[in-house]
Formats: C-alpha cells, structure tokens, sequence
C-alpha cells in the first residue's frame, strides 16, 4: 500500500477505474489513508494515470497497479537518488514476479540509456520519474493501440532529451501476474506493438536504422529456431504421424 511508504512528504491518489462493487468497498476503507480519489469509467491503464497525474502536486511521480507493491522504502531511496542527479530521469528496481501459486521469478531490469530502451523496455512499468518530464512528453498515450506497451513508450519520449533509468538493484517491487491480464495477453500481439512504436518514432528508428535491423533478423531467426523445435518434437512427430491417415482421405 502507498500509505506504508516510509518517505514522509507524499500525496497518494488512488483512480478507481471503474472497478466492481468488492473494489469500491475497498477504498471506502482506504479514505483515511488517501488524500484524493478519482473515479471515471473504465478508459484503461494510461487514462487512469494521466488523470492521476493531472491532480497531484509534487515533483515526483511513482504510479503502480492495486494487484502490485513497493517495499516501504523505495520512494524515499528513489527521491534521494533524483534529487542528487537530474540526469536520472526514471528509478525502477529488480522485481519479484509472482502469481496465486507463488514466486515465479525475479526480474532484473537493465535500466540505462536511450539506446537501451529501443526493443524493449529496460524499466519496470512502475517506476518514479519527474511530473516536469511528464508533463514535456506529453503524458502515457491513452490510444488503445498501445494499451499494455504505453509505460515502454512512455520511457521512450523521457529519454528522447538525454539522461538514463536507474536500477536499484534490491527487489523492491512485488508484481503479481495474472494469466487474464493485459500483460499476460499481450505477449500475443507484442508485434502489433512495436510497430506502432516505430510509426510513432520514426525519426528514431531511422537513426538506429542498423540496430533495428539487426534486431528484426534476430527475433526472424528466433522465430524461425522455435518452430523448427516445434517441428522436431516427438509430441509434434506423433502428431503428423497420427493425422497422415485423415489427410490421405481427405485427398481422395
């Protein structure tokens, strides 16, 4: 919970985006720990921050999702370290990702420059940045076409003007995984993804032409090694094995 932050100057917002009737019970026991409540139909994950974003006052913005949470201290080891150097532009942290079942991994993000968040992004999707950079990049793009992808693109316009994402490298965020979340869905259309990002920075990708090239042949080969796995399985195998007599009678 954003109240148990041990970084004393803080506002919490919480934007009910059009959550049910167990959701809204909730924040109704939350009221004494919040200091503004948003609510507004359900217009996705970006329309809730910038909304969220919009009210607040401070120099420093961390958002993150109901199912998600920050160790206590965080906010105030991130505060600390922007306020030592602007050019950190984003804080993330190693997470720990989890389900019903339990710990399923650590995720270690890479953080960095520009460069670094060219294919994929190199931060958590909760992270702090500053409102004034917010603010001279325009927001998260609320288009539906980037809807599990706009934290990524978000990062990008940050550090289109310089500076890089730093790593605290401590698990400090917990981020459950749900198999019907967006992010679950999302890897699906990841593709779909990324070439809306390329059409909405091509003066970008035009000069890292080289890079993005190599990285498309890579994914193609990847593509091309995992079907050949596929192909040369005994499940796979035993499946062609089986069907060749439908696909005989098919013919005939």
């Amino acid at each position: 919970m954003a109240y148990k932050q041990d970084y004393k100057n803080k506002e919490i917002i919480l934007v009910n985006d059009g959550s049910n009737k167990e959701t809204t019970s909730l924040i109704e026991r939350l009221m004494e720990h919040t200091d503004t409540i948003l609510s507004q139909q359900n217009s996705g994950q970006s329309v809730a921050r910038n909304n969220g974003i919009k009210q607040s006052s401070g120099e420093y913005i961390l958002n993150w999702d109901s199912d998600d949470y920050f160790e206590p201290s965080f906010c105030s080891r991130a505060v600390e370290l922007m306020e030592g150097n602007i050019d950190i532009k984003i804080v993330t942290c190693y997470s720990r990702r989890f389900n019903e079942n339990g710990t399923i991994d650590i995720f270690k993000p890479q953080g960095g420059s520009l460069e670094n968040f060219l294919f994929s992004n190199s931060a958590m999707g909760s992270a702090m940045f500053r409102k004034t950079d917010w603010l001279k990049c325009g927001g998260y793009d609320e288009n539906r076409e980037i809807w599990g992808f706009e934290d990524w693109e978000f990062y990008l316009r940050i550090l289109l003007n310089g500076g890089y994402a730093k790593v605290l490298k401590d698990v400090l965020f917990h981020y459950r995984l749900r198999t019907n979340s967006t992010t679950s869905q999302i890897k699906h259309i990841k593709a779909e993804k990324f070439r809306y990002i390329i059409l909405k920075h091509p003066e970008l990708y035009r000069n890292h032409f080289k890079e993005l090239i190599d990285h498309l042949f890579k994914r193609l080969e990847h593509s091309d090694y995992e079907k050949k796995k596929r192909e040369d399985s005994l499940d796979y195998r035993i499946g062609n094995f089986l069907l060749a007599p439908f696909r005989k009678m098919k013919k005939n």
